[in-house]
């Protein structure tokens, strides 16, 4: 397992922005599959973006596809969420994972953070 810290969430308004970052320390970021998911008040953990090794391949939930962009800087040991037109439903503690093979099921990733808090107001 892997140390991970996430920052970046906030309060911001429907149709606005915000970039996370999640830096990954005792380890090293290209030998993990780096992801994204969230998690609503009263509701399960659920996917939102997954981007492969070397940053070649990503895949993100529908529900954010066009809107959120997942990226990483393996030289900097960070990954980012790049999320635009935020809705209210996108209301959630964000949290990074690292994983050795990704997928949407949450039970398959082994390191999380600690999750950081974003609020759409409308």
């Amino acid at each position: 397992q892997v140390h991970l810290e996430e920052s970046g969430g906030g309060l911001v308004q429907v149709g606005g922005s915000l970039r996370l970052s999640c830096v990954l320390s005792g380890g090293t970021m290209y030998n993990h599959v780096m992801g994204w998911f969230r998690q609503a008040p009263g509701l399960e953990r659920e996917f939102v973006s997954v981007i492969s090794k070397i940053g070649g391949t990503s895949f993100s939930a529908e529900s954010v596809r066009g809107r959120f962009t997942i990226s990483r800087d393996n030289a900097k040991n960070t990954l980012y969420l790049q999320m635009d037109n935020l809705k209210p439903e996108d209301t959630a503690v964000y949290y990074c994972a690292a994983s050795e093979r990704g997928g949407s099921d949450p039970r398959g990733w082994h390191s999380w953070g600690q999750g950081t808090q974003v609020t759409v107001s409308s």
